[in-house]
């Protein structure tokens, strides 16, 4: 199915294919030097104070490790069936206070979307999908990672390659046959 967006203005060819699947090919992994492309892409964002608050944890199945069960495990239940197939799984953290000064940084989560944003572009030019979500169970994350005393668990992030919506529980893959919309500009520009 052709998941392009259908832009009322002509942009960028990666904003045109970028979408969020629930479908994952579980069987095409996710090699390691692709998941650091998209993690120095993340590193590269713009941010308050050049703070760079964002943090994530990352879980790449068969790697040897049992983090992305570990990931897996710190989503919402609502999440876990489509997100098993995702070949990586991540958690998306916010560093909330400034280094330079101890004092809190506003910005952190702002400054996290735009990281995760630059990460889900460059996988979306390596031929990939992103699937951000706000569902985790961020006191799991907390028990299970134990992050630190000023780092919040914030989202997680499902990558790999399009799947087959029939790999998925039919109500997922109901939602993965929408027409993508959008609001107009003119509801967005105020």
């Amino acid at each position: 199915m052709n998941r392009d967006a259908k832009p009322d203005h002509p942009i960028h060819a990666l904003f045109i294919k970028r979408h969020s699947p629930y479908a994952f090919d579980p069987a095409r992994p996710v090699d390691v030097a692709t998941v650091n492309a998209l993690f120095e892409a993340a590193r590269w964002t713009m941010s308050s104070y050049n703070a760079q608050p964002w943090r994530y944890i990352v879980g790449i199945r068969d790697d040897g490790t049992d983090t992305w069960q570990k990931v897996h495990d710190c989503l919402v239940e609502g999440n876990q069936p489509w997100a098993k197939n995702a070949p990586v799984l991540v958690l998306g953290l916010v560093k909330t206070t400034f280094a330079h000064n101890g004092n809190p940084n506003s910005a952190a989560e702002h400054d996290l979307g735009a990281a995760s944003a630059f990460l889900t572009l460059e996988a979306v030019s390596r031929g990939l999908c992103v699937h951000q979500m706000i569902g985790i169970d961020p006191d799991k994350v907390i028990a299970t990672f134990a992050p630190g005393p000023d780092i919040k668990p914030l989202t997680a992030l499902a990558i790999g390659y399009q799947g087959n919506p029939e790999h998925i529980p039919e109500a997922y893959a109901a939602r993965d046959g929408r027409l993508r919309e959008r609001l107009a500009q003119s509801e967005i520009l105020l």
